[in-house]
C-alpha cells in the first residue's frame, strides 16, 4: 500500500523539525471539543435514568438500549465512517457529523416514548460515528512532530476519558434545573460552534488513493456487533430463550464472515495484519477494557448514589468530580510518565490502579446513611488509571502501526473505545440488574406491583412510594440490598478483568523483546 501524503509527512517529521503552528493547536481545541461532546453523550444519561424511567416508563431492556445503543451504533460504524472520511475529507465528514448530531439531539430531547428515544439515540450514534474518526486521524496529519503529537494525543485522551466521566456531572446539573431532555439540548450550541470554527482552524485531510469501499464489509461489521449485544442483555434481563440464541449465532457467524472477507480483500475495511503486532493487540485490548470499567461504574454508580444513598442528581454529579479530574489528570500525566518509564510499565501500573479502585466497591453498603468515601476513592482510582491507560494505549496503537496504516489503526482504536463504553453498560449493567432481580425479596409486595418492582431499581423505588408501611420500607430495604449485591459482583468481575489485562499486556511486551533478542 503506498504511503499517503499524511503518512509521508509523519515519517519525514520524526526528526522533530516540523513543529505545529498556533493554528494547529487552536484546531486541536476544536477537535477536542467534538470528541469531548461525543464522549459526554455516551454517559450523560446515567443520572437521568430515574427521570426517564418515571416519565417514559421503559422496560429494563429498553432502558439499557436507551443508554448504550448510541455507543454500539457508534462503534459499529466508526471504521466505515473512517473509510468515508478518507474519501470525502475528514474535516468535511466532521462538519456533516456535527450538523447531524445536533439534529438527532433535538429529536432525543423531545422524545415522547422509549421507542422514539431509542431511535434518536441510534441517529446520534450514526452522526457521532462521523465525528470520531476525524479526531485522531486529523491529529496525526496536523502534528507531525513526534513529541508534539504525543502531547496532542494526551489532550485527546483527556477528552475521551474525562468526557465519559463528565457526562454524569453535566447531566446532574441540568437535571437539577431542567427536565431530562435538556441533557441533549446542550449539544446544539456546541455543534453550532464546531460548524463555524472547523473550516477556519482545521485543515482538510484525506487519502488521495483510499482504495475500494466495500459496502458488504460495512454491513457485516454492524451485523456482527448488535445481535451479540442484544443476546447478552436479553439473557441478563429474562434468562435464556430461543430468540437470544438465534441472535447470538447470527452475530458470531457475521463476525466470522467479516474476518474472512477482510483477509481476502485488497483494500479491507480493517487491516487484520495490524493484530499480528503484539503491542498493538495489547494496546487495543487495554483501550477496550479500561473504558469498559469506567462506563460500567458510571452506569451503576450513578444509580447507587441517587436511589440507594438518596442524593439529588446534582449532588451525585458533584460526588463524581474526583473521578472526573482523576481521569483528566491521568491523561495529561501520561506523557510525563512515558518519558520516565517504559510505556508497558506505565500501562500495567495504570490497569492495576484502576483494579484497586474497582475492588473498593466491595465496601459499598445498602444503608442510605453509609459513607460515600469508598465510592469516591474507588472512582478516583479508576478515573486516574483509565486516563493514563487510554492515552498510553492510543499512543502505542498509532506509533506501533506502520505510518501508511495509521488511519486504519486510529479507527480500530476508536472502535475499541466506543465498544468498551457500550460493553461496560451492557455486561456490567446487565450483571448488576440480573443479581438485583435474583436477590430481590417481593414477599411483602402485592402481586399487582411485583412486575414493576422487579424491572429496575428505579421501578422498585417508585413502587415503594405507592405502598403503605411496612411493605414500603421492606421493599426499599430489599431493593437496596439486592442492588448493592449486584455492585459487589460487578466490582469483582471488573477487578479481575483489569488485572488479567495487565498480565496480557506485560506478556505481549515481553514476547516482543524476546523476539528481538532472537
Amino acid at each position: 500500500m503506498p504511503a499517503t501524503p499524511d503518512s509521508a509527512a509523519a515519517l519525514a517529521s520524526e526528526s522533530g523539525s516540523d513543529r505545529a503552528s498556533l493554528r494547529d493547536w487552536a484546531g486541536l481545541g476544536v477537535l477536542a471539543l467534538a470528541l469531548l461532546l461525543v464522549s459526554v453523550d455516551a454517559t450523560v444519561l446515567d443520572l437521568a435514568v430515574p427521570a426517564i424511567s418515571g416519565d417514559l416508563a421503559p422496560t429494563t431492556p429498553q432502558l439499557l438500549w436507551i443508554i448504550d445503543v448510541y455507543s454500539f451504533v457508534l462503534a459499529g460504524l466508526l471504521i466505515t465512517m473512517g473509510t468515508l472520511g478518507d474519501r470525502i475529507g475528514r474535516r468535511r465528514l466532521l462538519l456533516i457529523g456535527a450538523a447531524g448530531f445536533g439534529l438527532a439531539s433535538a429529536v432525543a430531547a423531545w422524545s415522547v416514548s422509549p421507542e422514539m428515544l431509542i431511535a434518536a439515540r441510534v441517529l446520534q450514534g450514526v452522526a457521532g460515528a462521523t465525528l470520531m474518526p476525524a479526531t485522531l486521524g486529523l491529529i496525526r496529519s496536523m502534528f507531525t512532530n513526534a513529541r508534539q503529537r504525543t502531547l496532542a494525543i494526551s489532550v485527546w485522551g483527556a477528552m475521551a476519558g474525562s468526557g465519559a466521566a463528565m457526562g454524569p456531572l453535566l447531566g446532574g446539573w441540568l437535571l437539577e434545573h431542567f427536565w431530562w431532555g435538556s441533557v441533549f439540548l446542550v449539544n446544539l450550541p456546541v455543534m453550532a460552534l464546531l460548524i463555524v470554527l472547523g473550516p477556519l482552524l482545521v485543515p482538510e485531510s484525506k487519502d488521495p488513493n483510499p482504495g475500494r469501499f466495500d459496502l458488504m464489509s460495512a454491513g457485516l461489521s454492524m451485523l456482527a456487533l448488535i445481535p451479540i449485544v442484544y443476546a447478552v442483555k436479553e439473557f441478563a434481563a429474562h434468562g435464556p430463550a430461543l430468540n437470544q440464541l438465534i441472535a447470538g449465532v447470527i452475530g458470531v457467524v457475521a463476525g466470522v464472515v467479516f474476518i474472512r472477507r477482510q483477509r481476502g480483500l485488497t483494500d479491507p475495511l480493517i487491516d487484520l495484519e495490524l493484530f499480528r503486532l503484539p503491542p498493538f493487540r495489547a494496546a487495543v485490548l487495554t483501550n477496550l477494557l479500561s473504558i469498559f470499567a469506567l462506563a460500567g461504574v458510571l452506569f451503576f454508580g450513578s444509580q447507587y448514589l441517587q436511589l440507594v444513598l438518596g442524593r439529588a442528581p446534582l449532588q451525585a454529579g458533584l460526588l463524581l468530580i474526583p473521578g472526573t479530574f482523576g481521569s483528566m489528570a491521568g491523561s495529561l500525566l501520561a506523557a510525563w510518565l512515558v518519558g520516565r518509564w517504559r510505556p508497558v510499565s506505565v500501562l500495567c501500573g495504570a490497569l492495576v490502579t484502576a483494579a484497586a479502585g474497582a475492588s473498593l466497591f466491595w465496601l459499598l453498603e445498602a444503608d442510605p446513611s453509609a459513607s460515600v468515601l469508598p465510592f469516591m476513592i474507588g472512582f478516583l482510582l479508576i478515573g486516574l488509571g483509565v486516563g493514563v491507560a487510554l492515552t498510553v494505549s492510543a499512543d502505542m496503537i498509532i506509533t506501533t502501526a506502520p505510518a501508511e496504516r495509521a488511519g486504519n489503526a486510529a479507527a480500530i482504536s476508536e472502535t475499541a473505545l466506543e465498544a468498551g463504553v457500550a460493553l461496560g453498560v451492557a455486561v456490567l449493567g446487565s450483571g448488576v440488574m440480573a443479581a438485583f432481580r435474583h436477590g430481590l425479596d417481593l414477599s411483602a409486595v402485592p402481586a399487582a406491583h411485583t412486575d414493576a418492582a422487579r424491572e429496575s431499581l428505579g421501578g422498585a423505588v417508585e413502587t415503594a412510594r405507592s405502598l403503605g408501611e411496612p411493605a414500603s420500607s421492606s421493599l426499599l430495604e430489599a431493593a437496596h440490598g439486592a442492588f448493592v449485591d449486584g455492585i459487589h459482583l460487578a466490582a469483582t468481575g471488573t477487578t479481575l478483568i483489569l488485572l488479567v489485562t495487565a498480565v496480557i499486556t506485560y506478556r505481549a511486551a515481553t514476547s516482543k523483546r524476546k523476539a528481538r533478542s532472537n
